[in-house]
């Protein structure tokens, strides 16, 4: 059976056909020419932006070489400086070490100085006397006691400065510390490639980190470190300087002062023999005289009772020729001889009482002045002992001696007497 199940579609004319194989052919050209235009642009635009990717990533491993090099340059020079800071913090340690061993030196002499003057207070009556040793050595305290102040305040500040220059080491170790982390970070993102696995893409990877700097405050930053322990290191070096010159000048002074005392010491102490001698040589003379006045009292004593001995003789012939009978009772010259004898006597009697007085006070003058000379020679013995103390106390003192020093002159002294001749140490 032939006949159509349904009903047949609109029949187009053959112009209609024509027309829309035309204009199938006309769009597929036209789309084809834009293909094409697109795959040219797309191919120009593949060039473009591989080009444009492979020169900026070359370019931004160049800057990050830079700035690596940059950050490696400031990260040694950083370390050059710490190294410098350590060298001259070890150097103002050991400035300040020798400036308090000098501080401690001082400490013998200011006791044995003060142990002088106490020993020297000890000196009785005449002998506590105010004389150069005791200027010398209240000036040797003094001049210790202002050593000590001014050593004391260099060490202070010493100390100090030692905590400006640690500050300063912290600066610089904090900067070089970020610079190495910096470092580390740079030569990683240059070791980044294309192929690595570390890579992915961030949230808003392009934003300013907050705290971010300049190149210009970066370099700033360090500089102002660098420049700031150099300066550090500069005021370091003219206090160690100044340390050094502080330590010379005030030994000088010390020692100085040492030699005058010791020197005025050592005269005072001569001073003191020759009194001593002097007074010792006028005890044996005195005693002698003494010895010989006593003697003299006994003869004058002994004519004084010889010679009343003979005015009783002459008394007694007196008063038994006074009982003669009549006129043998007469004044003939034996009376006149006895009258004379014993007017001769009494007065040879008065004359040697007196003269046995006055030698029996001189006995006595010289018996107190013996006494009293007994005592200060005592007095003098012992104030020389404490003298010879005190030179043996200063014995103990260290203090530092000046290179190539001379041998020490004799400087002779002699009293007026001319019979003790000593001789000082002229240091």
């Amino acid at each position: 059976m032939s006949a159509v199940s349904s009903k047949p579609g609109q029949h187009h004319s053959v112009l209609d056909w024509l027309r829309n194989n035309q204009q199938l052919s006309a769009t597929a050209q036209s789309q084809r020419l834009v293909s094409a235009v697109i795959r040219q642009e797309g191919r120009s635009l593949r060039n473009q932006t591989n080009c444009k990717t492979a020169w900026d990533e070359s370019d931004t491993s160049r800057r990050l070489s830079d700035r690596a090099w940059e950050v490696a340059r400031w990260k040694e020079a950083l370390e050059t400086c710490t190294q410098e800071l350590d060298k001259e913090m070890e150097a103002l340690a050991l400035a300040k070490e020798e400036t308090e061993q000098t501080l401690a030196a001082t400490a013998a002499p200011l006791e044995v100085s003060r142990e002088c003057l106490t020993l020297r207070d000890g000196r009785r009556d005449a002998e506590l006397v105010m004389d150069p040793v005791d200027e010398e050595l209240k000036k040797e305290v003094e001049l210790i006691e202002q050593v000590q102040e001014i050593l004391q305040q260099h060490i202070d500040k010493s100390f100090e400065h030692m905590c400006i220059l640690q500050e300063a080491r912290h600066q610089l170790t904090a900067d070089i510390q970020d610079k190495m982390a910096a470092l580390d970070i740079d030569l990683s993102c240059l070791s980044l490639t294309v192929k690595s696995p570390q890579i992915s893409l961030k949230t808003n990877p392009t934003r300013i980190p907050p705290g971010s700097s300049t190149p210009e405050e970066w370099v700033q930053f360090s500089q102002s470190n660098v420049t700031g322990a150099q300066e550090a290191m500069r005021v370091s070096q003219q206090r160690r300087e100044d340390m050094s010159l502080t330590r010379a000048q005030l030994q000088n002074e010390l020692d100085t002062q040492r030699r005058a005392t010791e020197f005025a010491l050592r005269k005072r102490n001569h001073q003191e023999e020759q009194a001593r001698n002097e007074l010792e040589w006028q005890l044996r003379r005195t005693e002698d005289e003494m010895a010989e006045m006593e003697a003299d009292v006994h003869e004058l004593d002994a004519d004084l009772r010889a010679k009343t001995a003979s005015l009783k003789l002459a008394h007694t012939r007196l008063e038994n020729r006074s009982g003669r009978p009549g006129v043998d009772l007469c004044r003939d010259k034996v009376m006149s001889g006895l009258i004379d004898e014993v007017q001769q006597l009494e007065s040879s009697i008065t004359a040697l009482k007196q003269k046995l007085s006055e030698a029996k006070g001189s006995l006595q003058k010289m018996k107190l002045h013996h006494s009293r000379m007994l005592q200060d020679l005592s007095r003098k013995r012992e104030a020389l002992s404490l003298e010879e103390r005190s030179l043996n106390t200063r014995g103990r003192l260290t203090w530092a001696q000046p290179p190539h020093r001379t041998s020490a002159m004799l400087v002779p002294l002699t009293d007026s007497s001319g019979r003790n001749k000593l001789q000082l140490l002229a240091q």
